[in-house]
Formats: C-alpha cells, sequence, structure tokens
C-alpha cells in the first residue's frame, strides 16, 4: 500500500464539480471533516481566481455573520467553506438567486449534512446540488482511475479474469486500519497516527456536533459511538447501545442521528422493490472509515492478524465496511446509480450491498472474509437472483482469495483489490 507524502492527491470529483457547475446553480460539497473538501473548494476557486469565504476562521465567521448579503455579491462561483457555521448564509444566498439565477454561481462545503440544519436545509429547495465527498479511496491513493462499479453495472463478468490476485491477507489488514482521511494516512503507522484518530473523533464531536444540538449527557457521546462502532457491518440495534452506556432509548437514538449529521456514522438502508419492503427492514451501520472504526475499537493490525475467533470475527465486520465504504465512493463518482442499500429477507438471506441502476436493474455484492466460496456463501444471491430474474445483472462475491471465477449463473467471485485495479490492467 502506497503511503501519503506530500505528493498532491488526484481526486475523481474535481472533473465531476467542474461539470456540474456548468448545470447547476449552486453546487454543495458535503461530507466529514478532514476528507478533502476545503481542498476541493481551494482547487476551483483558484482555477477561476476567486477566493474561498472560510467559515472556519472565527473573524471571518464574526464578519459574515453580521451581514451575509455582502459576502455573496462576488465574482462566481462565490466558495463558502464550511457554511453549517453560519447558515443564515444560505438565506443571503437565496436573496441573491431571486435577483439572478444562473449556472455555477456558488459552490459551498460542509460537514454536517444539510438536511439536519432544519431552517438551512429549507433555503435553497431546488437550486441546492449535494455532492457527497468521501475519504480518499484506494485508487486514488494509489495514483490509479477505478473503474469496477462502472463495469459492474454493464457486464460484471467481463471483471472474471485468468490473472491472480497478489494482495495478501494482512495488506487487506494493513489497508483496513489506515482507512481513507488524508492526514492519517500521512502520519507514520502507530502512535502518531492513532493520535490522530482520537484528535479527530474528540474534536467533530466537540467543534461539530455540539454546535448542532445541545447535548445534556456529553460525556456519553464517545461511549455511545465506540458501542455502535462495535455494530459496524451490522444491523443497526440502538437499542442495545444504549443498554451499554446507561442511556434512555429516545436519547440514544437521537444522539446516534447526531453521529451521523457529523458523518461519524452512516446507515445503510434496507432495498426493497416497494416502500414496504424497504420499511420492514433494520437498516445496517458502517463506521464512515474503516480505519476510524477500528481505532474506535482498538483493533490494530496487528491483533487483526491474529486467528482467535474473535479477531476473526472483527475482521469481518471491519472488512465489510472497507468494502462497502469503497464502492460507496465509487457510487459518489457515478451517473448510473439511482440507489442502494442492503437486502435481507425474513428468513435471515441477506446481500451487503445492492446498487439500482435507474431502469431498475441491480448489481449486488456479497463480502466474504475468507479466501474460499462455497455454495452456501451464495444463499441471498441465490434468492435475489431468483426474485428479481431478468433485472438481476449479477451478483460478485468478493474475498480474499487470489483467484477470479464465475460460480453459478451471472454469479462471480473477485479478489476485493478488483475494487481499485482498473480493467485495463486486467487485459
Amino acid at each position: 500500500m502506497s503511503e501519503l507524502s506530500s505528493i498532491k492527491v488526484k481526486r475523481r470529483l474535481v472533473e465531476i464539480i467542474r461539470a456540474r457547475l456548468e448545470v447547476e446553480i449552486v453546487v454543495g460539497l458535503q461530507g466529514p471533516r478532514s476528507v478533502g473538501k476545503s481542498t476541493l473548494l481551494r482547487q476551483i476557486a483558484t482555477e477561476a481566481g476567486v477566493d474561498v469565504i472560510d467559515l472556519d476562521d472565527p473573524v471571518m465567521r464574526d464578519a459574515v455573520a453580521a451581514d451575509p448579503g455582502i459576502f455573496v455579491r462576488g465574482v462566481s462561483p462565490v466558495c463558502i467553506d464550511e457554511y453549517q457555521h453560519v447558515p443564515i448564509i444560505l438565506d443571503a444566498i437565496k436573496a441573491e438567486l431571486n435577483k439572478e439565477q444562473r449556472p455555477g454561481r456558488f459552490i459551498i462545503t460542509g460537514s454536517t449534512r444539510h438536511e439536519a440544519l432544519p431552517l438551512a436545509a429549507q433555503a435553497l429547495t431546488g437550486r441546492l446540488h449535494m455532492l457527497n465527498v468521501r475519504p480518499l479511496s484506494q485508487g486514488e491513493i494509489e495514483g490509479v482511475e477505478e473503474d469496477f462499479v462502472e463495469c459492474c453495472l454493464v457486464n460484471p463478468g467481463a471483471l472474471v479474469v485468468s490473472a491472480p490476485s497478489s494482495t495478501t491477507r494482512e495488506e487487506y489488514i494493513d489497508r483496513i486500519v489506515a482507512g481513507g482521511f488524508p492526514m492519517a494516512l500521512q502520519r507514520p503507522v502507530g502512535a502518531s497516527r492513532n493520535r490522530w484518530f482520537d484528535d479527530y473523533v474528540g474534536q467533530t464531536i466537540e467543534r461539530d456536533l455540539l454546535e448542532l444540538s445541545q447535548v445534556r449527557q456529553r460525556a456519553k457521546l464517545p461511549l455511545l459511538l465506540s458501542r455502535l462502532a462495535g455494530q459496524t457491518g451490522q444491523l443497526l440495534n440502538v437499542s442495545n447501545a444504549a443498554r451499554g452506556v446507561d442511556l434512555e432509548q429516545k436519547t440514544a437514538d437521537n444522539y446516534t442521528k447526531l453521529l451521523e449529521a457529523v458523518f461519524l456514522i452512516q446507515r445503510l438502508p434496507a432495498w426493497g422493490t416497494t416502500l414496504r419492503s424497504r420499511a420492514g427492514s433494520a437498516p445496517k451501520i458502517h463506521i464512515v472509515d474503516s480505519g476510524v472504526a477500528a481505532r474506535l475499537l482498538r483493533l490494530s493490525a496487528a491483533r487483526l492478524s491474529t486467528l482467535q475467533a474473535a479477531a476473526l470475527t472483527e475482521f469481518g465486520h471491519l472488512l465489510e465496511t472497507f468494502v462497502v465504504g469503497e464502492i460507496l465512493k465509487q457510487v459518489s463518482w457515478s451517473d448510473n446509480v439511482a440507489g442502494y442499500g442492503h437486502w435481507r429477507t425474513h428468513d435471515g438471506d441477506e446481500v451487503d450491498l445492492i446498487l439500482e441502476r435507474d431502469d431498475g436493474c441491480v448489481v449486488a455484492f456479497e463480502v466474504k472474509s475468507g479466501s474460499r466460496i462455497s455454495g452456501n456463501d451464495l444463499g441471498g444471491l441465490r434468492k435475489l437472483r431468483a426474485a428479481l430474474g431478468d433485472k438481476f445483472v449479477g451478483g460478485i462475491v468478493l474475498n480474499t482469495g487470489e483467484r477470479s471465477y464465475t460460480q453459478d449463473d451471472r454469479i462471480h467471485v473477485l479478489p476485493i483489490d478488483r475494487l481499485w485495479t482498473p480493467s485495463s490492467a486486467l487485459l
């Protein structure tokens, strides 16, 4: 695995932002702190020859709060960083757009989910196009351009090739515990990187979450987050987490929503062909970054490498969070995914991740921590295939093995590193 240095990482979102500014009035970038939103914004601002209004700066924040109108009248695109600190600036943007609407007027970034800002969320209805910015993908870290998701949406069987993978289980573990935050990857493995993860979680809670809402039992927030981290890659069970930290159910529900609002956790909704089927199943929970998850659980690469039963179980959950995260990073660059979620039947058959195209056809993914796949591992994919018929484009089992092959009708087994191996490199 390549370690980040001072070399600038090429982000896939740059070209997408440029393209969206050609047609969208306001482009928003939302995602976790320290994920690279400000860097993306400054790159676009530099290209356009404009300044960035940085609302992380207390002086600038006070000035904008006092008179937001004068800050939204500049040369397009007006670039505003961390707008959630002064949400009334969205009202000023709205007023400015009432005078003139044209593409590329504004770019805003935020480290809080837009919909979690009740008043702000309504200000730019119909005028705001939001893009999700996630941690660096493995391809961005390696300096290659991934096309895994796009290939899967068209013809997943084309990814089955004779060339074996050379990635070892230990290398997968290293990637999991490293995660994708640029500043974490710049730190050496060990105490320095661990401090960064600890500071990141603590500062996100203290700076962003507590700014968003008053919390009476603030000391319980890190404890609840750790309990939820123990559920990563599994069905969300707030009740169990609440009992573990001695919180009332309603309070724990509210705190969980706040942790989601500042991008520390994410819910993977249930997928189904009807609203009823989607409502009938609990979401899965994933910590926003596998490196953060591993640190919250105090799981080092050395601990995950042991063959103890507990370590093997934790590795499986973290691996699923890692793989789902990598796929969703590629989804954030795609115009061809209409929705996604996990699938689970009343009989307990499940599929870890489903991507749905605009035409209703789906590609499904199962993540397995072992290097060998048995027929029993395909139960969920087979059930889904039978339920969907021709709308089932293909199912992919991603595992730690070396070989790729077709196991069954439209069901293929691939090494996990196919996620970041360009299809051109497989020829």
